[in-house]
């Protein structure tokens, strides 16, 4: 069944559920979106942070639509919800549940009037879905020859400006050679489900990418594999230059550290190096280049970078927004914190998935954790 729930009713349903984080565990610091610690958040001088919606449990991938619906995706809770803003104050007053008992609708992506889910060896199409919100909605397969495997298996969706439909596949493992090709991919396919075609490899979990606004080349983030220490390897912020690059995994981490199970089988130099190795462990997930005009100038074209976190660290890390600005020969400026204190004396309170930028300018940011959006914007 799907359910509508008004803004009152929304926050009166989170609160009596458990929420799940991602790892499984239930989160023991959930508060009611008035009473999380938003003034904990450190922003650069000028921007603020508050909640557009709240009550949107395990809230994972976003994509707006050009009416303003949101749509987002969860992964432990299953379920992909619609929300709007039908007074226009930025805050979400209305929640629609599209589909409930999913398994890991992780990515959303708005096309044409409808609605694509991912869900681990499946992509769900809902047609004509701005029509159909607060109905009973069967979807169509798109295509469902993906694997089965979970450890990995959930999946950010965007359509690219070749209107096509990209998906990875991550490792089914932390390290391993994948027999079957499909593994460790970025792929793309028509928005009726042919053509599959892998255009990345070597990426061991990518759970968030975007276009360059100029170059149209494909940026993603790539999760770097566990059990090296605390401090290596980095995760990874990658450019695709030509289709079918190869990015080492499992064979080469960070650009320069040999696996040490599969490193002597091919060396480091075979593969595109990272555009910016990131933190250590820092869980880098949604990602989109700041395209709007109300952030200061410098801003435009900056990359974005929800890091969700570490999940094993003896000192956690990531737990932020992070930045990276490309300079005019196309190289990376370095890499930047843009929001942080999510994390407080090691012990986070939300972690921060994917990013979605506004009409107007700011952004929207969706925390699992938490089970709520955040919007960033400019006050300056």
């Amino acid at each position: 069944m799907k359910y509508i729930y008004a803004s009152m009713v929304i926050i009166g349903l989170a609160f009596s559920c458990v929420n799940v984080n991602t790892a499984g565990t239930m989160n023991p610091f959930r508060k009611k979106a008035t009473e999380l610690p938003l003034d904990l958040i450190q922003l650069p001088e000028g921007f603020d942070i508050d909640i557009y919606a709240d009550g949107v449990i395990n809230a994972r991938g976003m994509d707006q639509s050009p009416s303003g619906t949101l749509y987002v995706g969860s992964r432990g809770e299953g379920a992909v919800y619609a929300l709007k803003d039908l007074d226009g104050d930025f805050h979400s007053d209305t929640m629609f549940v599209i589909d409930e008992d999913l398994e890991m609708p992780v990515g959303v992506a708005f096309h044409k009037g409808d609605l694509y889910v991912s869900a681990v060896s499946m992509i769900l199409k809902y047609e004509n879905i701005e029509d159909r919100l607060g109905q009973d909605i069967e979807p169509v397969i798109v295509y469902d020859e993906f694997p089965t495997e979970t450890h990995h298996g959930w999946k950010y969706i965007a359509f690219g400006p070749d209107d096509k439909l990209y998906v990875p596949v991550g490792a089914p493992c932390n390290i391993c050679e994948s027999e079957d090709r499909i593994y460790n991919t970025i792929n793309r396919l028509n928005p009726d489900g042919t053509g599959l075609e892998i255009i990345a490899e070597g990426v061991r979990n990518s759970v968030g990418f975007d276009w360059h606004p100029e170059t149209g080349e494909l940026f993603f983030t790539d999760n770097g594999r566990d059990m090296l220490g605390n401090d290596k390897p980095a995760c990874e912020l990658n450019r695709l230059s030509d289709q079918g690059n190869h990015f080492g995994y499992p064979y080469c981490h960070q650009g320069d550290i040999a696996d040490p199970k599969f490193g002597e089988k091919r060396a480091c130099s075979e593969f595109v190096e990272p555009f910016q190795n990131l933190g250590p462990h820092v869980a880098p997930l949604g990602m989109e280049f700041y395209t709007g005009t109300t952030f200061p100038k410098d801003y435009k074209n900056r990359i974005i970078i929800a890091e969700h976190g570490s999940w094993n660290r003896d000192i956690p890390i990531g737990y932020r927004l992070s930045m990276v600005a490309i300079d005019k020969n196309g190289k990376s400026k370095g890499y930047e914190m843009f929001a942080e204190g999510w994390l407080q004396d090691g012990t986070a309170w939300g972690r921060p998935v994917d990013i979605e930028q506004l009409k107007d300018g700011s952004i929207l940011v969706s925390d699992d954790y938490a089970d709520v959006i955040y919007r960033i914007y400019y006050a300056g």
